[in-house]
């Protein structure tokens, strides 16, 4: 079965990467319910790109997150099990419940009221910090300078991290997930990496407890039930692997559709109300995540009309979700007073972000924070030379440079 597609760029093609969305608008007239072959492995995949129908497809139980459990033997010989072979096969990301409601439980139970209050005020810290530091150089890169170093810093204070091995991370996360068949041989290196960093993290909470979210899961606990050492390195793993580099790829595409889109600046700008609103619609015109991680079917089944063998993987693609118009009206415009927004930017069902609200955090404090401090920044280089990293489950630019003029205009 080809991936091609008719009419516009191929799936997984270095066109699809730069600009995938006349690919979405394709598939969601023509094969709403698409099969192709992955391009590691040439597995038999589905691409579900409905809104309606990603909604479905992440909330039904027939669709296992287990890959290594459920997925067919062609899925699992390709290397295409997130986490195989390492404890990131226990993460609340890719079980299932009863155990995906236990471990859910327990690790929200170490975000509480008081520390998510204290994440506020560590967000407004970072974002004021390495927005000086832009500020000294007068011209600077999103992605590298700003989104990255906020990021790292949030993440760093609030697990316990050390700041200098964000660099060390993102790379590994680069090898957990490529998007080119030629460098599947590092993914276990990748997650081993991650994971080999999430145990030394642990340990050395274990010997010197600290006022972090790391802390917090060593010592969660319900009546008797606590996190096991294999189900509380694998749930930091996660942590790390979903709050590196999404939340500064999310700032980065927001940063860009901003300066794409003047007048939505301007009202940002002039209408601090809209602040929670804006943040939304952002999220849903061009979020971190391009697609959620595999499902796997547990038993031949038809689904939005199509037959879909037992063990089959699919995949929902959440940025094409967000753009269907079924749902939103004008859905390829930036419109930041758009009201009632229920996009999947975060996902959807039981396996949603469970860091929605960090990164919400993030998001509402670092993106107005850019502007309100440089009112007048604008792109370095031609908007024809931006690209995006070309990995099939996250839309990330590779750089975005600016110039910082009017700066010290803000208040951040």
């Amino acid at each position: 079965m080809s991936i091609a597609v008719e009419s516009c760029a191929p799936l997984f093609s270095p066109q699809y990467f730069q600009d995938p969305y006349p690919t979405f608008g394709w598939l969601r007239e023509n094969s709403p319910v698409h099969e192709f072959e992955f391009p590691v492995g040439n597995v038999r995949t589905w691409l579900v790109t409905g809104f309606e129908d990603v909604r479905a497809l992440l909330a039904d139980p027939r669709f296992s997150s287990e890959g290594g459990t459920w997925g067919n033997p062609e899925f699992k010989e390709a290397g295409l099990v997130s986490g195989a072979g390492s404890v990131l096969e226990k993460a609340v990301t890719v079980v299932d419940p009863p155990t995906h409601t236990r471990l859910r439980r327990l690790a929200m139970s170490a975000f509480t009221p008081r520390r998510t209050a204290q994440w506020r005020q560590t967000v407004e810290r970072a974002v004021s910090s390495v927005l000086d530091q832009c500020e000294a150089r007068g011209e600077f890169d999103v992605m590298d300078d700003y989104a990255g170093p906020v990021s790292s810093a949030v993440m760093g204070e609030i697990l316990g991290l050390r700041i200098d091995r964000h660099k060390e991370l993102v790379d590994a996360l680069a090898q957990a997930f490529p998007s080119d068949a030629s460098r599947m041989e590092q993914v276990p290196e990748g997650f081993a990496r991650i994971c080999d960093y999430a145990a030394e993290l642990v340990t050395q909470k274990r010997q010197n407890p600290a006022d972090d979210l790391t802390t917090a899961l060593v010592h969660a606990r319900e009546n008797e039930d606590r996190l096991s050492e294999e189900e509380l390195v694998a749930m930091v793993a996660a942590m790390i692997l979903a709050g590196s580099d999404t939340i500064r790829a999310f700032v980065g595409n927001a940063v860009l559709a901003l300066l794409d889109h003047p007048d939505q600046l301007r009202l940002m700008l002039e209408r601090p109300d809209l602040d929670a609103g804006a943040l939304e619609e952002l999220l849903r015109y061009e979020g971190a995540l391009t697609t959620a991680l595999f499902r796997v079917t547990t038993e031949e089944m038809e689904f939005a009309g199509t037959v879909l063998p037992a063990g089959a993987p699919v995949i929902a693609a959440l940025l094409s979700a967000n753009r269907d118009p079924r749902q939103f009206g004008d859905p390829d415009r930036l419109d930041l007073t758009r009201t009632g927004l229920r996009h999947v930017g975060f996902g959807h069902g039981l396996h949603n972000c469970l860091g929605a609200a960090l990164a919400r955090l993030e998001g509402q404090a670092a993106i107005p924070a850019l502007f309100r401090r440089f009112p007048r920044l604008t792109a370095a280089i031609p908007r024809e030379e931006l690209r995006y990293i070309e990995n099939w489950a996250m839309r990330r630019l590779v750089r975005l440079p600016v110039r910082a003029e009017g700066a010290g205009a803000g208040a951040a």
